[in-house]
């Protein structure tokens, strides 16, 4: 009964957050504001940020609210996504038949900041309802793999976000000069390892679709426990992390906690205020699931990105380039070694007059074939792509929101070995979809 309970409970947390994170304007009527009165002269939300520490250009569009409560400067935001999709089938695992599917992918967050001696204090809490908006373990995803399952290893679907993204603190204060120190932590959170992640990049805002490269890239945006420390002035960020680097089960609804054993450092690099650098690695203590009855794999990671934002009269171009490089130990029946495998990203998004947005996204990745449940070829490394590309007619506001609808053309492409199992090389899905989310400042 008593986890009945609490069950009950964590599910009206995060319906709060995700209801205030798409609140009527009426209720959070205030445009983004410059707390430069409560904070010296550091904006409580500068545009740089992304998700956890990582930083995004300057000239970044702005989504959400913003007002003050109470001393506190809080801002919500959000998205969600009601998505039909159909991609090519593993006939593995359907039979031949194709795939299609409904579902609704979503997140909400809200964040709260407030003036603390000659620095600033936040609180902030991000979470999703994935675990019951999307049916059996995620989305249709061909060529997507990570984490867990009904006791096996997820793959040609995007695995659910868990209900807890993020439940964390902050503190940033004056350091010497133009230099700031931050430190960030919490029982869920993102270390300083990889770009921002892709709910969070304006590039990816549009797209209901997580990058098949996302477990070489970004995939610790869901880390429960975690404690970055940093140095920052205008142009530059230093950073390092300590946290559980492990995979998230499939319970979605709780809080993996474990050892803080694994480790990253980051650059952050901000040239200009169209321009986001950054370049890390860490060790990701027994990060990966296996097949039983082998351990979990410990991860070696290495990335680099370039992000770039530009507003040309009435339009907004965003774009991400990101490569990222895994190192793990692979055991398989009769054979274990040492796997190097590397993934490349290209993705971007033009928006028009906040009523037209196109975006599209090209991947290159290897992954062993054990990820794929190709156990015929136990040693493999494939090389495998996959292209996008999509729309959005954003609607007229309602009640303070920001509804759309798009759709989405993809193509998957596989070597000979597996091309029976993808309908061929080459093969087509699209996706149809509904999107709600808060306006643009």
């Amino acid at each position: 009964m008593e986890s009945v309970v609490r069950s009950i409970e964590l599910r009206r947390l995060l319906l709060t957050i995700v209801l205030l994170s798409t609140a009527p304007a009426a209720l959070v009527a205030q445009t983004h504001q410059h707390d430069t009165a409560a904070a010296g002269t550091v904006d409580l939300f500068p545009s740089r940020e992304g998700s956890g520490t990582a930083w995004l250009p300057d000239e970044t569009p702005m989504f959400g609210e913003v007002r003050t409560w109470r001393g506190w400067t809080v801002m919500l935001h959000g998205t969600a996504f009601a998505q039909f999709l159909y991609e090519p089938a593993d006939p593995h695992r359907t039979g031949g038949f194709s795939t299609h599917q409904f579902g609704s992918t979503n997140w909400g967050m809200a964040h709260a900041r407030r003036a603390l001696g000659s620095g600033w204090i936040g609180l902030r809490a991000m979470g999703s309802l994935e675990p019951w908006t999307l049916p059996g373990c995620g989305y249709i995803s061909m060529l997507a793999t990570g984490e867990v399952c009904d006791g096996d290893t997820i793959h040609d679907r995007q695995h659910p976000h868990d209900l807890f993204m993020e439940l964390a603190a902050e503190y940033d204060r004056p350091l010497r000069g133009a230099w700031r120190w931050q430190i960030y932590g919490g029982l869920a959170g993102e270390p300083a390892l990889g770009p921002a992640a892709f709910p969070h990049r304006p590039s990816a805002l549009a797209n209901p679709i997580a990058p098949i490269a996302h477990h070489w890239l970004d995939s610790s945006h869901i880390s429960f426990g975690v404690v970055t420390a940093g140095v920052y002035d205008r142009r530059w960020k230093l950073e390092a992390s300590v946290f559980n680097g492990r995979e998230p089960d499939d319970h979605r609804a709780g809080l993996d906690l474990a050892p803080l054993d694994s480790f990253s450092g980051r650059i952050s690099f901000l040239p200009n205020e169209h321009v986001a650098i950054q370049i890390s690695a860490g060790h990701l203590e027994q990060a990966e699931f296996q097949f039983a009855p082998q351990p979990r794999g410990d991860v070696n990671r290495s990335t680099a990105s370039v992000t770039y934002h530009r507003r040309i009269g009435a339009a907004t171009w965003a774009s991400t380039a990101a490569y990222g490089v895994n190192g793990h130990r692979e055991i398989v029946p009769g054979a274990e070694f040492y796997a190097v495998t590397q993934a490349m990203l290209l993705e971007s998004s033009v928006s028009v007059s906040d009523r037209h947005t196109w975006f599209g996204r090209a991947e290159i990745v290897e992954k062993p074939a054990e990820d794929l449940h190709a156990h015929e070829f136990p040693t493999s490394i494939f090389t495998l792509g996959k292209l996008q590309i999509g729309y959005v007619r954003q609607l007229k506001s309602w009640k303070g929101l920001a509804p759309g609808i798009g759709g989405t053309v993809s193509m998957t492409v596989v070597p000979d070995e597996l091309a029976s199992r993808y309908g061929g090389r080459t093969a087509g899905g699209f996706g149809v979809f509904l999107l709600l989310h808060p306006p643009l400042h």
